[in-house]
């Protein structure tokens, strides 16, 4: 056995064997064990999961505004690795590039047109409700999620020198039981999160890409064909990883922000310009002013609003939860030498602006289709309404193949971001894990995609991160414990210093 591999690498290799061999075998029986425990989680622990998210949006506001965010990730004369622009660039690629061109259209239809918050589709309430509730599952929530564990890693990474490993942030409060079976266990729970929170990704971002060559080309939508494209996909992924962060990523990333960028502003253009500029202005001032009741809605005596709830809300912070070890990892290992206030202002704000900008684009051109009769867009499915929604505009050919590359480039950052952070994870917190640990995490996560669209498409994919998201929220909210008692500590050490640096005043003798 190389010595490098932790036993973590063998047990999740093991785990995630025996869930591809389910689904391979009996692809059934696993579509409906995990629909059965995804039912039970959000119906039993639906309350628990808009707590802790509320717990970890409150944490990092708190850090923002406390004299804590003082401290440096990193050594006290450390400048940042990347610039600003490659740093947002790789965090919001990583973060949520696929699921952002999945649901950039599909969202804000669905809540408008298909499903509403309100229960009263195609309404004016429904069509504030659409962006409101998008900017909700989209915004600070999400990324306070993924800013924690990547504080919390930084942190203890690069400012205490340990591992690079989610067990490790856990010292001040476990102490060197870290170091034994518990801090294995917390570490083979973060790697299987992020196992299936990325395959969830992977298989839709495979679904959308089948979508949008269906929509263009007449290409059935089946298993065979998202089975092709996965294989492609992970080719052109394992060979960005071989080049290292550095390289494939970084140019990746910045390739990603170009080509959003370009389309975002396109569609702007061409679209209901004035709605869009309206529609954005008067929603953040919406989701501003709702945030805390959003945040706790749980509507438990109205099942109609429950199920709603359940199936975009709770599912929401489990994906984002599920992915959370994978993109905190990752940002943590491009955030180096950055305070702690300029991380968290970063991280938090700037990707929810874009993501805004991109929902209300996207969105509000969809919906304005529905509403003037011009195309139903909400009669397609969830892969198509992007597609739908850019060839009743200008260039549709253009953009269409435009966007067919952003999603693939998407897949390609999000896919070799993970398996960077998979071997790293199971490389003792090695921060340059070896091309063959990282080879072999890019065919798991893609076998593992392929079987949960074969054994139940995008349900089995949603189920998967729900199941995955559960344990790993509990081990989040040790980090932060374990993050805060180590920042109190360290704060008081400062001002302990500083009182003896002070200059005295000197003494006047009397006459």
């Amino acid at each position: 056995m190389n010595k490098n591999i932790s036993s973590v690498f063998w047990i999740v290799i093991a785990i995630t064997a025996a869930a591809v061999l389910w689904g391979v075998i009996a692809p059934e029986n696993l579509q409906n064990v995990s629909e059965t425990a995804q039912t039970f989680i959000t119906n039993s622990f639906g309350w628990y999961y808009l707590l802790v998210v509320s717990i970890f949006v409150g944490f990092c506001l708190f850090l923002i505004f406390s004299p804590i965010g003082k401290i440096k990730l990193g050594k006290q004369d450390e400048k940042p690795e990347f610039n600003l622009l490659s740093w947002f660039a790789m965090l919001f690629s990583a973060g949520m590039g696929i699921g952002l061109v999945f649901y950039g259209a599909a969202e804000p239809i669905s809540h408008f047109a298909i499903s509403s918050p309100s229960g009263e589709t195609g309404t004016p309430q429904a069509f504030r409700d659409s962006l409101r509730y998008t900017f909700f599952h989209w915004g600070l929530h999400a990324w306070a999620i993924y800013a924690v564990v990547a504080l919390c890693i930084a942190y203890f990474q690069f400012r205490k020198d340990a591992p690079g490993l989610i067990s490790s942030t856990l010292y001040p409060i476990l102490g060197e039981k870290v170091n034994g079976p518990i801090g294995k266990t917390i570490d083979c729970i973060a790697v299987f999160a992020t196992v299936a929170g990325v395959a969830t990704s992977l298989g839709i971002g495979a679904t959308q890409i089948n979508g949008g060559l269906n929509y263009l080309f007449d290409i059935p939508i089946n298993f065979t064909v998202q089975l092709i494209l996965i294989c492609i996909v992970t080719v052109l992924f394992l060979a960005s990883a071989w080049s290292g962060l550095g390289k494939g990523i970084k140019y990746l990333s910045n390739m990603n922000m170009i080509l959003a960028g370009l389309l975002m502003v396109f569609m702007l253009i061409v679209g209901p310009t004035i709605l869009i500029m309206n529609s954005l202005t008067d929603s953040i001032g919406q989701y501003i002013s709702n945030i805390v009741q959003m945040s706790f809605r749980l509507s438990p005596n109205d099942p109609g609003k429950r199920e709603w709830i359940n199936n975009w809300t709770i599912f929401y912070w489990a994906w984002w939860i599920s992915w959370s070890p994978f993109v905190g990892i990752f940002i943590a290992r491009v955030s180096r030498g950055r305070t702690i206030r300029e991380f968290l202002i970063g991280v938090l704000v700037a990707p929810c602006i874009l993501a805004f900008l991109w929902f209300s684009i996207f969105g509000v051109s969809a919906i304005d289709l529905e509403q003037t009769g011009a195309f139903h867009i909400a009669g397609l499915t969830t892969e198509n309404m992007l597609f739908g929604t850019l060839d009743n505009y200008p260039l549709t050919m253009v953009t269409s193949i435009l966007a067919l590359v952003l999603i693939a480039v998407f897949f390609i950052t999000s896919a070799d971001s993970a398996t960077f952070v998979l071997g790293m994870q199971t490389t003792y917190g090695s921060l340059d894990p070896s091309n063959s640990v990282k080879l072999s995490w890019g065919i798991i996560q893609s076998a593992m995609a392929a079987v949960l669209l074969y054994s139940g498409g995008l349900s089995a994919l949603q189920n998967t991160a729900i199941l995955a998201a559960l344990p790993f929220s509990i081990v989040i909210l040790l980090m932060i414990a374990a993050l805060y008692k180590a920042l109190s500590t360290e704060r008081k050490d400062i001002k302990q210093s500083e009182k003896y640096q002070k200059p005295r005043s000197p003494r006047v003798k009397k006459a």
